[in-house]
């Protein structure tokens, strides 16, 4: 039976889309305290299906797809620009398809304005008029209210008029800023992406005997199983090792590791896999929030979506990106003798000028990990690092890095990295990496 606070986010995922959500009123409809209701909504909020807008409150929205996350709502729009609502409150949870600025003459204006498009201008009563018609909503820069006509207009038609204090260029720069950063989010792989779902996963309940994993095992052919209660929740992980020698009605709750690690499925793919590699685990059960079991994960199916990703063209560029597209491998280096060339550009830097130490970091690791792919075919996992020299780098230097093997193993590798300015040591580091097989 599902719990009082899985019951409330069911009543809110129900509600019709554009429908505004009070904590008061969500407490009354499911006789429960204030308290119950605000940590639901904010769970629903995290989980993309409502949305808080400053003067406005709380409204359901759309969930998004994830194929569609680059695609802003009007609501987020509202938050992005510190914007007010001045009309059209129920569009709120309508998504934008693009923006188009209104720095233009009006006939022109409205060539590009169409259905599901955010005309963004200043206080031009006839293009808020003529954007609305068109079926897109409006942003008023500078600060400028509406005329009631067009409040009433955007009500009427359920298509926003937002009013924000900052001017057009700041805007479209903060609109783009949010869709580029939600395209570097669509490129991280989450477990929910690859996890195999709770239909298609076999486990055994507490209750079950170790006769049970017997049957499992013949029928699937696998070894490891999630262990749950009769509400679902895992409670347990049993393996071939602990059915060894044990009687055939013995009960699995008697034998299973009790407690086992498990992700949820909005942990990423690249941190499942580091907690796969470090603890040696094949398989890790998937949970909701409370613990209930929605699926698993393995280690095979880890690898494969890293391998993947690792082959997909990039949208989105991080600062981890763009350090290491300026790392070029100098020529005339025997195998094993790579030495690699980067030029410190003005994002590296920190406050002084001088490359910051996250930059430096991305840096060694980058070269200890091509010079370790050039030893075995697979990926790794870093261990530790210890930095135990770093001196100031100019910004546009020009650094030489010198990656070398120290020593590697069939699963791990110990690389020291020294990093030159014009032939002046500047940094040191070493690493220990474990590394993957793709088999």
């Amino acid at each position: 039976m599902a719990t009082k606070h899985e019951q409330i986010l069911q009543y809110i995922d129900d509600l019709p889309v554009g429908e505004k959500i009070s904590v008061r009123q969500i407490a009354k409809a499911m006789n429960v305290s204030e308290g119950t209701a605000y940590r639901a909504i904010k769970e629903a909020e995290n989980k993309g299906f409502v949305s808080t807008i400053e003067r406005v409150g709380t409204i359901r929205i759309e969930r998004k797809k994830k194929e569609n996350i680059e695609k802003l709502t009007f609501a987020e729009v509202v938050n992005i620009v510190d914007g007010q609502v001045l009309g059209g409150r129920t569009g709120l949870h309508k998504t934008l398809s693009k923006f188009v600025i209104g720095a233009m003459k009006l006939e022109a204006m409205m060539r590009y304005t169409e259905a599901g498009n955010l005309l963004i201008v200043g206080n031009r009563t006839q293009a808020h008029e003529l954007a609305l018609k068109a079926g897109a909503a409006v942003l008023i820069t500078g600060g400028f209210d509406a005329e009631d006509q067009i409040k009433k207009l955007a009500d009427k038609l359920e298509l926003p008029v937002i009013s924000t204090s900052y001017d057009t260029f700041t805007v479209a720069t903060m609109i783009n800023r949010a869709i580029y950063d939600q395209l570097i989010k669509k490129e991280i792989i989450l477990v929910e992406d690859i996890l195999t779902p709770l239909s298609e996963t076999f486990f055994l309940k507490t209750s079950d005997k170790v006769s049970k994993w017997h049957e499992l095992n013949q029928q699937t052919t696998h070894s490891r199983y999630p262990v749950v209660d009769h509400n679902m929740k895992v409670q347990g992980i049993v393996t071939s090792k602990d059915i060894l020698g044990q009687d055939m009605d013995t009960t699995i709750d008697k034998i299973m590791t009790k407690n086992p690690m498990t992700v949820s499925g909005k942990t990423s793919v690249a941190s499942t896999a580091h907690m796969m590699v470090w603890e040696g685990i094949e398989v890790l059960p998937v949970v909701d929030d409370s613990n209930r079991l929605e699926g698993l994960i393995s280690r095979q199916d880890v690898l494969k979506a890293l391998q993947m990703n690792q082959r997909q063209p990039q949208v989105g560029e991080t600062i981890d990106d763009i350090v290491t597209n300026q790392m070029e491998l100098m020529s005339g280096r025997p195998k094993g003798e790579e030495v690699y060339s980067c030029e410190v550009s003005p994002q590296m830097t920190n406050h002084l000028g001088t490359i910051s130490y996250g930059v430096f970091t991305t840096i060694v690791s980058d070269a200890a990990n091509r010079i370790l792919r050039s030893y075995k075919k697979g990926d790794l996992v870093v261990e530790n690092m210890t930095i135990y020299f770093l001196k100031p780098v100019q910004m546009e230097s020009t650094l030489e890095i010198y990656p070398k093997v120290l020593e590697v193993g069939r699963k791990f590798g110990k690389v020291d990295v020294e990093v030159f300015n014009e032939g002046i040591l500047v940094g040191k580091a070493m690493m220990m990496c474990q590394l993957l097989d793709r088999t």
